[in-house]
């Protein structure tokens, strides 16, 4: 049949024959194991599947995290801004918005008891929400209202 390699030698006995039978099964069958992984395509792609997805979730995670830190970042560079624009505010634009919003916490009032009497449940809720939502944003509300202030008096001078 075949000719042993020349590099290894022939068997002394029968004993050492099947340990080399042996393992040479175990060598092809690895092989053959081998081989018929690298032909199921269906396996190696659903492999390559898991593995992208494995890369895309911890990108969406990096991601997520850096639009979370610049987010932060943003929100406390635009109270520092909003906190100048108070500051460089005169008293009397102050004043003036000051009155500006109890007027319009008056009107607010008034036209929310409007809307109590007149709005379809759902719509109410929904719109109670917003408005907690507002609230609990209100500085940074009120910040903003008196930069665009501030704006509006400026331009005005110039103008």
């Amino acid at each position: 049949m075949t000719q042993p390699p020349h590099d290894e030698p022939t068997a002394s006995g029968p004993e050492e024959l099947r340990e080399q039978v042996e393992h040479t099964r175990e060598e092809l069958g690895q092989t053959v194991e081998a081989l018929a992984a690298k032909t199921d395509v269906k396996a190696r792609a659903q492999e390559k599947a898991a593995e992208v997805k494995d890369q895309a979730a911890v990108k969406a995670a990096e991601v997520k995290d850096q639009a979370a830190a610049k987010a932060g970042e943003l929100k406390e560079k635009a109270a520092g801004l909003a906190q100048q624009a108070h500051d460089k505010l005169p008293d009397p634009v102050k004043d003036k918005a000051a009155l500006a919003a109890e007027q319009a916490r008056a009107k607010a009032a008034q036209a929310g008891q409007v809307w109590q009497d007149k709005a379809p449940e759902p719509v109410r809720q929904k719109t109670a929400q917003a408005a907690r939502l507002a609230q609990d944003n209100r500085k940074l509300l009120l910040a903003a209202a008196a930069a665009a202030a501030v704006w509006l008096a400026c331009r005005r001078r110039k103008g």
